[in-house]
Parts: C-alpha cells; structure tokens; sequence
C-alpha cells in the first residue's frame, strides 16, 4: 500500500477508535472487516499505530497543538507503527518540520502527566499504592503485554511442548512462576500451529494462570467458575482437575459461554458444565448452596490491569464507573460464598490495580464473615513450589504488577469456610 494512502487509513481508524463508543479491538476488528483488501503487514501497522496512539493519548494530543490538519492524522503521525522514513515520504515539507520537532523533545522538557500518560483520577492511587515505583509501572504500561501460553497438562508436558514450538520456529520459554505456562517471543500467528490446533496450549497471560493454579481443585471435586467468561481459567482448573468430578461454567453472557465450547472440545474436557444464569442469585446458583468444594470469583472489574493490552480502558473508565463496579463485585461474592461447603474453598480475584476493587472489598467480606479464614496466598504458592512467592504478594494478598513480575495487574484473596 503507498505510505500515503496507509497513513490515511491510520488516521481514519484512530478516528474511530478515539470516539470510545466500543473497546478498541472490537473497533479494530471491524475496521478490517469493512477493509478486507488490507494485507497483514498492512493490518498490523494499523493496529499498532491507533494503539500506541491510546497508549500516549495525553503527549501525542499535547504534541498535535503544534500541528497541521486533521487531529486524527496528526495522531496518527505520532503513532506511526513504522520506520520514520516511511510515514515521512507521506508528509509534505511543513508536516515533516513538525515531526521532527516533536521527535526532538526530551523527556525532561515534559509535564509529568505527558511522560505517564494516565488520567489523573486513575495516577494518584497508582502513585499512593507505588512511590518511587511509579514510573516504572507508567512506563511498563505504554508496552505491549507479553503472549503467555498455558500448556495443557491434562495430557502434555511443557518441557515438550516447549521443543515442539521451537522446533515450528517459535521461540519461547517457560514462565518464571507459572508451571503451566510458555512465554513467546513476538506474537506469532497460533491458528495453524499443531500444539494450538490439538488442545496442547491456550492463550493465557501468566497472572491468570496463577489464579487457577490457586484455587487447588483435586480430582472428583464439585468446584464452580463463578464468572467463567469465555473460559480460560475453566480450562485450566478442568485440567487440573484431571477432567474428573464437575466443574460449573457459570457466567451471565450466554454468548461468552457459546465461545468456550470450541475450546472444550479442543482441550478434550468432558468435566466441565456451562451454565448461564441471570444474576447472581439465579436459581441454579441457590440449588448448589452448600455443596461445593472451591469457588472462583474472578469477578467482573476495570480491567485497568490489563493496560498493555487494553490502553483504551484508561480513557473509557471513571471513577463513577468503579464505583459501581464495587457494588457488583461485593455482591457476587456474598452469593458465591453461599456455594460452599465446610471446608470449602473460595478465591476472589481481579485483574484490577486499585485498592477498592481488591484489598478493600476482600476486608470487608473477612470483617462480614467470621465464618471464613484466610489463608497466605504466598504460603499456597511456596507449597505450589512457585520460585520467590513472598515477591508476588501483599501482605496475605496476591498482587501482580506489570513493571515488577512481568503479568498483567492480578489481584487474589484467599479463604476456607471453617
């Protein structure tokens, strides 16, 4: 495609993205939908380009004041996935000028908020929570996440499966706590690779592995996924589980439980039930009350820990939204809980960074339920053999940190009915 003619295309979609009317991989995805002429190098370009433009959002609109034009394709001339030369054989002399002023610019000559790209609301708790470690978690957020594999070891080894990948010409290694998971090098295609195809890995980002792996499932267990979405942890937790006893999908998207079946299938699970409810104190939720082993409430939150992989939350997300989403999360914990048996065990996560998402709402489910004891999660992981355990946690707490672990930001809390 001409530099002219893709440059365009770029501006376009960040218009597109940048009304926040969608997430922006949904907006992505249709773009491409509607452009299938669009080769993949083409497809990427795009896509990087109206992503690193979300990721510094605040410095490349504070950099555009200067500029000519369409908003949009100053933007996305900052943003450009691609060589300088390239995108500079599109502009004309004045644009050219103007890029290189802005490519000159240090950081030291930048207004903190243009150097950490994150609204305020959203910076000051992050600041509290992290003091001098601020700045690496705002830069470790304007990257890409890392692809994570969870390999299937219902019937595969990862050492295996590792020579298998390297030797189709993918480079990976294993992660450094998970014993489940692969960590790519790059992003390579999956479709057609014989591991992906027969159930041997899923996509799994390491800190989510680590969720399922706490909950502990054993074989012949009655164990319920509480907010099972399309099911990546489900699959882990089956596996773990040796596909024996039952294990519940439970979600409220109908839709998102029609994804996981494929994976099902593909992952040879037949332990595992799908079960839509419409709320959380849906009937088939109150038939199970007291009978179950463990439960896992990876509840609905901001995502705000998945910023490298969804920059467009920061933007999309406000306060008035987190505190609704609190509510919801204290809800669907006060119902999971009732699942339980004595001596059941139950796992609350998220994969949030703020306090009133995590630490908050698990203090108050411990002060409101004498009845339930929390249990370290790093004296689990030492027992899980998981290297350097007391590193991943906050006081008895899971906490996972992009700049300092390399995940996603994860959150879990565990506790066992008395």
């Amino acid at each position: 495609m001409h530099p002219k003619a893709l440059l365009d295309a770029c501006a376009e979609l960040v218009r597109l993205t940048l009304q926040f009317n969608h997430p922006a991989d949904a907006v992505v995805s249709r773009f491409f939908r509607d452009n299938r002429n669009l080769g993949p190098r083409e497809r990427a370009t795009l896509s990087e380009t109206v992503f690193q433009v979300l990721r510094q959002k605040l410095l490349f609109e504070h950099m555009a004041r200067s500029g000519s034009g369409a908003k949009e394709k100053r933007l996305a001339i900052l943003g450009f996935a691609g060589p300088r030369d390239f995108v500079k054989s599109a502009l004309n002399d004045t644009e050219k000028k103007w890029l290189d002023m802005c490519d000159s610019i240090q950081p030291s000559d930048l207004m903190s908020q243009h150097i950490h790209n994150l609204p305020d609301w959203l910076a000051r708790p992050l600041k509290e929570q992290l003091g001098d470690e601020f700045g690496a978690l705002a830069e470790s957020l304007q990257q890409s996440g890392s692809l994570d594999l969870r390999v299937n070891d219902l019937n595969e080894k990862r050492s295996e499966v590792q020579k298998e990948l390297t030797a189709a010409g993918i480079v990976c290694e294993p992660t450094p706590y998970s014993p489940w998971g692969l960590r790519l090098q790059g992003k390579p295609s999956l479709a057609k690779v014989k591991a992906f195809e027969r159930g041997a890995v899923e996509v799994q980002d390491e800190g989510s592995q680590l969720l399922a792996l706490l909950l502990d499932a054993h074989r012949g267990e009655m164990v319920v996924d509480f907010c099972a979405g399309a099911g990546g942890k489900t699959l882990a937790i089956g596996a773990a589980m040796r596909n024996t006893g039952r294990l519940y999908a439970m979600d409220t998207s109908a839709h998102r439980l029609d994804a996981l079946k494929p994976r099902l299938a593909r992952s040879q699970l037949s332990n595992v039930h799908p079960a839509a409810i419409a709320h959380e104190r849906d009937d088939r939720v109150k038939r199970l009350a007291g009978k179950i082993d463990r439960v896992l409430v990876d509840a609905p939150c901001s995502g705000l820990g998945t910023l490298r992989r969804n920059p467009d939350l920061k933007w999309r997300q406000k306060p008035e939204g987190i505190a609704e989403v609190t509510l919801t999360q204290t809800a669907i914990l006060e119902s999971a809980a009732r699942l339980l048996k004595s001596g059941g065990r139950l796992v609350y996560a998220t994969c949030s960074m703020l306090p009133q998402e995590n630490e908050e709402i698990a203090e108050a489910f411990s002060k409101a339920h004498p009845d339930f004891a929390v249990l370290p999660v790093a004296e689990e992981l030492t027992r899980f053999k998981v290297a350097n355990a007391y590193k991943l946690c906050n006081g008895h707490f899971l906490r996972l940190w992009p700049h300092r672990h390399g995940t996603d930001g994860f959150f879990a809390a565990i506790w066992v009915r008395k």
